[in-house]
C-alpha cells in the first residue's frame, strides 16, 4: 500500500524518531570529558533546552556543563566534545528513514520540525535526508521550543496549510500533544512498526478540507 496523505503535510522531529539514541557517542563523552554519566548527562540534559532554544551557543553550553562539573575545558576539549555528540545523532533508524523516503516517493508533502540547536540546522537540510523535506524548522532559529503552540503554528505558516492538514511525529508524547492542541493530528512515535500502521490507517481517511 502506497504511504500517500493527499492533502496532508506530514511533519516529523528527528531525535529518536528518525535518528536513533547515541549510546555509543554517550561512553566517548563520558571518557573524552573525564565526567562520570551520572554526573554528566543531568546537566547535559537540563542545559540542552537553552541551546535548542538558541540561548546558548556550542561553546557556551559546554562551558557551561564544565562549570556545573567542575572543569575547566579550552576550545580543543570543547570542540572534541562537540564532534563526538553531533555526529552521535547522525546514527539513522532505517526503517523510520525508509517511510519517510515512500511518504516522499508517493507524493506526500513532508517537512521537518526539531529541537536543535543552530550547528543542526544545515547539517538537517544539506544531508541526503532534507532532500525529502520541502521545509526544515530548527528551534534554535526560531528561539522557541516544542511544545509551544507558536513552533507549530509557524510550522503551519510556512507550507502555507492549515493546522488540520498537519500530521505531527515525535517521540515525545507532550509534543504530539502539543501539535493536537492547535488542531493538527498528532502521533507519539514508539518504533518504526506503529508508525507505518498509524499512516497506513490515516491514508484511508479523507484529506481533511483547507479551512476557507
Amino acid at each position: 500500500m502506497s504511504l500517500f496523505l493527499p492533502g496532508r503535510v506530514v511533519v516529523f522531529d528527528y531525535g529518536e524518531v528518525i535518528s536513533r539514541t547515541p549510546h555509543a557517542s554517550r561512553d566517548l563523552l563520558v571518557a573524552a570529558t573525564g565526567v562520570p554519566a551520572e554526573e554528566l548527562f543531568p546537566v547535559y540534559q537540563e542545559l540542552r533546552h537553552d541551546l535548542d532554544r538558541g540561548d546558548l551557543s556550542v561553546v557556551g553550553y559546554w562551558r557551561a556543563i564544565g562549570a556545573r562539573t567542575g572543569r575547566t575545558w579550552s576550545i580543543t576539549d570543547i570542540h572534541r566534545f562537540w564532534a563526538i555528540d553531533f555526529t552521535g545523532w547522525f546514527e539513522v533508524e532505517p526503517e523510520t528513514l525508509a517511510i519517510v523516503e515512500e511518504l516522499h516517493d508517493a507524493g506526500t508533502r513532508l517537512a521537518l520540525l526539531s529541537n536543535a540547536g543552530f550547528d543542526f540546522g544545515d547539517a538537517y537540510r544539506h544531508s541526503p535526508m532534507g532532500s525529502l523535506f520541502e521545509t526544515v524548522v530548527v528551534s534554535a532559529e526560531e528561539h522557541v521550543l516544542k511544545p509551544d503552540p507558536s513552533i507549530y503554528r509557524d510550522t503551519c505558516a510556512r507550507l502555507g496549510i492549515d493546522a488540520g492538514q498537519m500530521v505531527f511525529v515525535d517521540n515525545r508524547a507532550e509534543n504530539a500533544a502539543g501539535a493536537e492542541a492547535i488542531g493538527a493530528v498528532g502521533h507519539h512515535y514508539t518504533s518504526p512498526g506503529s508508525l507505518r500502521s498509524f499512516l497506513a490507517e490515516l491514508a484511508e481517511q479523507p484529506a481533511p478540507a483547507p479551512v476557507p
